[in-house]
């Protein structure tokens, strides 16, 4: 089985740019409505996002993401910024401390270039092999939304999934494309809009020519939704053997799974480190309490996003993740091996 370390994105910002930012930010009010950074605040986000870049290079991982420093507002960052959409008051994001600005979509998502931008800078500073994005699933993204345009949430849904695709379509050759979609867990689908959910999830992956994974997580999805997914083009799910091993390990024994999965193995919201092998522990343990799965490759993963924790703690998680990979037991073939 061949592992390979990567992680959902979304780092916490280095101590220095949270500094420089605030003061920024803080002459620059209107530019941050409009969702232009102004030239002060790009240059800092470029050289956080070239730090990011060689965090990651120097713990080893396999795929490397972009980070996501600009995303304030979590998950919901690609409707904040579009002309499309007003920002209204602060909302908790899902049951933690963390809060992003309602977005209340008013007009038609159509492709408005932020994301394409700011992944073409990311490309610009790694190599097509490595390069994994990382966007918000169209079912997440809809679930924190505020429809004031399309009139129905299945509508809503379908507007997003296509509104994210466009984005993508300008976007430079990459690996990977990782959906997050923490609502298909935590906030899932009623029937009907559960096939609805995956065919957005459906029409994002089929809109790139990558290996698409779709990470869940605080949770795992529900039965019949899992079989929805499963029966969309996306090469991999992901499952949250963190929060909820025992649910996960059901769905792939009862279910099945593709050949590749992605496995939530580090607690991306704890500042207590795992350590090198406390992860490979977990990945073996899902190899060997799997039977109903015949998994080829695994990525080896935090199961939420960073932006919790301390910069150093986020950086010694990804050294957790990278040691791991290297210390499974033998029957467990490292990314590394595989390629030698």
């Amino acid at each position: 089985m061949e592992t390979l370390a990567t992680t959902p994105g979304l780092y916490p910002l280095p101590d220095w740019a949270k500094d420089e930012l605030s003061d920024l930010k803080g002459h620059q009010k209107e530019d941050m409505v409009s969702g232009d950074d102004g030239e002060a605040v790009a240059a800092v986000y470029a050289e956080v996002r070239e730090e990011l870049v060689a965090v990651q290079r120097e713990a080893g991982l396999d795929r490397v993401v972009e980070g996501q420093p600009r995303w304030d507002d979590v998950l919901t960052h690609p409707l904040a910024v579009h002309d499309a959409v007003e920002t209204r008051g602060l909302l908790r994001y899902y049951d933690n401390n963390n809060f992003y600005r309602e977005p209340a979509v008013t007009g038609p998502l159509t492709a408005d270039g932020d994301l394409a931008a700011e992944l073409t800078a990311f490309a610009d500073r790694t190599t097509a092999d490595e390069r994994q994005v990382v966007l918000p699933g169209p079912y997440t993204l809809s679930r924190l939304a505020t429809d004031e345009y399309y009139g129905g949430e299945t509508a809503l849904l379908e507007g997003v999934a296509d509104f994210l695709a466009g984005e993508l379509a300008d976007v430079p050759a990459f690996e990977t494309l990782l959906l997050l979609e923490p609502s298909l867990a935590v906030d899932p689908p009623g029937d009907g809009l559960d096939e609805r959910a995956s065919e957005g999830v459906d029409r994002v992956a089929r809109a790139v020519d990558a290996e698409t994974v779709v990470q869940p997580y605080w949770d795992a999805v529900g039965e019949r939704l899992h079989a929805h997914l499963l029966d969309t083009d996306v090469d991999a799910l992901g499952y949250d053997f963190v929060s909820a091993p025992e649910d996960n390990r059901y769905l792939i024994n009862e279910y099945g799974t593709r050949e590749t999965a992605l496995l939530g193995v580090v607690d991306g919201g704890n500042t207590v480190s795992e350590g090198a092998d406390g992860v490979a522990e977990r990945v073996d343990w899902v190899r060997s309490n799997t039977p109903g799965a015949d998994l080829r490759r695994v990525y080896a993963s935090a199961n939420t996003p960073l932006f919790h924790l301390p910069h150093s703690t986020f950086e010694s998680k990804l050294r957790a993740l990278t040691g791991g990979r290297d210390r499974l037991p033998a029957g467990a073939e490292s990314a590394r091996e595989a390629d030698a």
